[in-house]
């Protein structure tokens, strides 16, 4: 499987700004030419003519060959992407604005490995990057590098991308795990015997923090001319929580999925079951702070995560429609609009985990049976994939922690 790890780049600053910088004048290049045979000649110039072009317009660099070839396929490739949106009915603009830098790419090529050495080739007469490898992938088969800004950090980071050639195992056992994805609690699960909520509140209170810091800074920014000293530094500040933020969120998900795959393993599952919501924000039409909600709602990325950290196990998943799996009961069948955290059926009385016990077990009834009301499960256990804790003033992240709770009496008294 191909995988990509990071680690911090302790280069000088000068000489890696100076390789974004160079990338970043052959992108803009690249797209001024484009734009320009367009505008004058109305000729959209192939990705290979105009790599042409620019090899013979950008004189002399300090990239090697293949990294000036990778910036300058980075302007066609987000072309591609755009036509792609606009075909699939979004709206997405051509790649137009300069970039002054860009993440450097050096392809198989340009890399070589010597004592636990990472070597990076420049252009011809110039010395090479040298890298210390992380022990963890020395012996890896590289396919590639990149040089790319962190803004949280506000520094450099290494990012090697790699083969890890590992043989896929086969699933141990023939149990299916269903996943209902949710907004507040970002993970329910479900087998035939119990279910199983990952818990992160973390991540949505991450979410309504970055909202409430960028409304509060974009109100101070309004205030201010655009472009002025004090606008721009407000645009720093804006650009470095944004990205906090995100590489926090990022982390949070990748504790939540990996849990989750780990639960399926120890159930022996060979199917992960994942609820359909890849089209919940198209045309929503809620109230403002419900919409906002919903747009921001990280689904996309659990879901990504949970099948490729499933695909190494040898786990297989798959989509299922989730029409009516969080409004049916799944003791009688009757249909009710569920409010709060807890499902309660005015017709046979049964009460239940909304997420667990009704919303993952009709996904995973209708995944086996094709209907809903197919599974009940009697209790639903809760997991902390990402606790946060004080610590004498200070913040740690703790392992998995399970809570079971048999009714919702339970559920109430421990805070859920």
């Amino acid at each position: 499987m191909i995988l990509t790890q990071s680690f911090r780049a302790r280069q000088p600053r000068s000489i890696l700004d100076e390789l974004n910088k160079e990338s970043g004048r052959v992108y803009t290049l690249t797209m001024v030419e484009h734009w320009r045979a367009k505008r004058k000649k109305d000729i959209w110039i192939s990705q290979f003519d105009a790599m042409r072009i620019n090899d013979a317009l950008s004189g002399s660099t300090i990239l090697r060959s293949s990294s000036r070839d990778a910036a300058q396929e980075g302007f066609y490739k987000a072309c591609k992407t755009a036509k792609a949106l606009q075909k699939a009915g979004i709206d997405s603009k051509y790649p137009h604005r300069r970039k002054m830098y860009r993440t450097t790419t050096w392809k198989k090529d340009g890399i070589r490995v010597k004592n636990n050495k990472l070597i990076l080739a420049r252009s011809r007469g110039l010395e090479p990057i040298i890298v210390d490898m992380p022990e963890y992938i020395s012996s890896r088969d590289l396919l590639e590098v990149r040089l790319v800004f962190n803004k949280s950090s506000n520094r450099y980071d290494w990012h090697i991308v790699y083969d890890d050639k590992l043989e896929i195992p086969n699933a141990l056992g023939d149990t299916v795990v269903s996943v209902d994805l949710g907004e507040i609690h970002p993970v329910a699960t479900c087998t035939l015997k119990e279910a199983v909520v990952f818990t992160a509140r973390e991540l949505r209170s991450t979410i309504q923090g970055r909202n409430k810091m960028l409304s509060e800074l974009s109100e101070k920014q309004e205030q201010r001319k655009k472009f002025s000293k004090y606008w721009k530094k407000i645009q720093r500040a804006k650009t470095k929580k944004l990205a906090k933020s995100k590489a926090k969120q990022r982390d949070i998900c990748h504790k939540v999925s990996r849990a989750v795959v780990d639960y399926a393993d120890e159930q022996k599952a060979n199917l992960i079951v994942i609820g359909d919501v890849r089209y919940v924000a198209d045309g929503v039409a809620f109230n403002k702070n419900s919409n906002q909600k919903i747009s921001q709602w990280p689904h996309g990325t659990m879901q990504k995560y949970i099948e490729y950290k499933a695909k190494r196990r040898g786990i297989a998943t798959k989509l299922q429609n989730e029409a009516y799996t969080s409004r049916a009961c799944p003791k009688c069948g009757n249909r009710k609009k569920p409010s709060g955290r807890v499902y309660h059926c005015p017709k046979c009385q049964w009460t239940g985990s909304r997420d667990g016990q009704v919303g993952a077990a009709n996904i995973l009834s209708k995944a086996l049976y094709g209907e809903t009301s197919r599974v009940l499960v009697s209790e639903t256990k809760y997991r902390h994939p990402y606790l946060m804790v004080g610590d004498g003033g200070k913040r740690s992240h703790e392992g998995t922690v399970q809570v079971a709770c048999s009714s919702i009496g339970e559920q109430e008294a421990v805070g859920f």
